[in-house]
């Protein structure tokens, strides 16, 4: 694996793996690694596969500078998981490199207004700015991301879309703990207590699966019973319990096509998500969680 922490250098290693007729896949993190993290690297992956990684905390998405200042870091470790897990090129910039006196953002309008946009003002402005940036820097054929984040993908697919970059967009299904909790970087700031609690947002999905595995379509009626399993966590507060149309993340009353169910709350000052995305087939419904 090869480390680099300036744009040129990106493009001149991805320039190089192009000339080899390599497919270039990449992988945006904000470090602090986890095997969600590299489950982006190897999920469908061709021998052909040259993979790019970038590690960089962007404070642009952060509007709470205790949080940006409180954002876990190990970047050594990182390094380690990254070569393990099969990256070839790291790219660490650090916040000169990727912002010169840019006047520049990008934003996906009525997708973020929702779920964690409406909570997290100026959030996912700063998501798409950085994203967009790191596709043009990088070039990728194919870029991966995390459905524990789904707002943030299906947002990336529409910006991929009417912005026309040329990349395909592959989501990852959610990686998790052995007991069920949902992967993330901010799970390190849960105590003991906190930790098992906050398997409540795990059980209030499984419930949701049971309600309409029954034939259950009221949205009204599931979401009550989310919030009841969540409630049983004892969380210090609960952001939202939503179901969302998955093409424009806008909310509904019944389920009648692709939709996802989207939960988040607190335990102590630590913010955590989870979701399911609820597919129609020809025999029924099927969870994705």
């Amino acid at each position: 694996m090869k480390i680099v922490y300036k744009i040129d250098d990106v493009r001149a290693e991805v320039k190089a793996a192009k000339r080899q007729d390599k497919i270039i896949r990449f992988v945006p993190t904000m470090g602090f690694l986890h095997q969600g993290h590299i489950s982006l690297v190897k999920i469908g992956r061709e021998n052909s596969e040259y993979v790019v990684m970038s590690i960089f905390v962007n404070k642009l998405q952060f509007n709470d500078l205790n949080d940006f200042n409180g954002y876990p870091k190990n970047l050594e470790r990182d390094m380690e998981m990254a070569e393990k897990g099969g990256v070839d090129l790291l790219f660490i910039p650090d916040d000169k490199e990727m912002y010169q006196n840019n006047l520049t953002t990008v934003d996906v309008g009525l997708l973020t207004d929702n779920l964690c946009g409406a909570s997290r003002p100026g959030h996912f402005k700063g998501v798409f700015t950085v994203v967009s940036k790191l596709f043009n820097i990088v070039q990728p054929d194919v870029a991966a991301f995390g459905q524990k984040d789904i707002q943030q993908v299906v947002s990336i697919e529409k910006m991929v879309f009417d912005l026309n970059f040329p990349i395909k967009i592959i989501v990852a299904p959610i990686i998790r703990e052995s007991d069920g909790l949902a992967m993330s970087s901010r799970n390190k700031h849960l105590n003991e207590k906190q930790r098992k609690d906050a398997l409540a947002l795990n059980r209030s999905l499984q419930a949701c699966r049971k309600l309409i595995d029954s034939g259950e379509r009221d949205v009204k009626i599931i979401t009550d019973s989310i919030r009841s399993v969540i409630q049983e966590g004892s969380p210090d507060s609960i952001d939202y319990v939503s179901m969302v149309r998955y093409e424009d993340l806008s909310y509904i009353k019944k389920i009648e096509g692709k939709a996802v169910v989207a939960v988040a709350a607190f335990w102590g000052t630590t913010r955590l998500i989870d979701n399911m995305i609820i597919d129609k087939t020809d025999n029924g419904y099927v969870c994705i969680s």
